[in-house]
């Protein structure tokens, strides 16, 4: 895969970048984690910003905003995914795979962080896209999830999952 085409550089790999996958005791490098929650993160938040824009800004129930926020970061992070490994030759239907193999626990994970926080702070899901209360409560939100996130997929990575999966397609 041609990574300087690829738009992120959460994806790219220096000679160093793979020894970190197995360490000590299988684990994988924090930047190797960081990198795959960055580029879960950019999904994510794609879809998370995009629902609760759409939602806020058509008066949805702070409850069906959340769903359609977590819908479109599904989508979001597995097209992320399913772009580069298609780039590598994979078909759909592999893709689609790979993707939900590599991302799906990650998302889960920040979907959780994110949408809790955004119904916790007060005012935040009513506060409306004028308000710096409400992206204030988003970015927080976003960077909170993928500070908690990062731990996760190093784990899974050291295990062989998540985002180890996608990283056998990168060359």
């Amino acid at each position: 895969m041609d990574h300087s085409n690829h738009g992120h550089s959460t994806h790219s790999h220096t000679g160093n970048d793979h020894a970190g996958h197995a360490g000590a005791h299988g684990g994988s490098s924090w930047r190797t984690a960081a990198q795959a929650t960055l580029h879960c993160l950019t999904g994510c938040a794609i879809g998370e910003v995009l629902g609760m824009i759409i939602g806020t800004a058509v008066g949805l129930h702070a409850g069906a905003t959340v769903v359609l926020s977590v819908a479109l970061a599904f989508v979001f992070g597995y097209a992320l995914t399913m772009r580069g490994v298609l780039k590598a030759g994979l078909d759909m239907r592999q893709a689609l795979k790979v993707a939900l193999a590599a991302d799906t626990v990650s998302i889960v994970v920040m979907e959780i962080i994110d949408n809790t926080v955004m119904l916790t702070v007060p005012g935040a899901m009513d506060a409306g896209l004028a308000s710096v209360l409400f992206w204030a409560a988003l970015a927080f939100s976003l960077a909170l999830a993928f500070v908690l996130t990062v731990p996760v997929n190093r784990w899974l990575i050291a295990k062989g999952r998540g985002h180890a999966v996608v990283h056998a397609y990168h060359h």
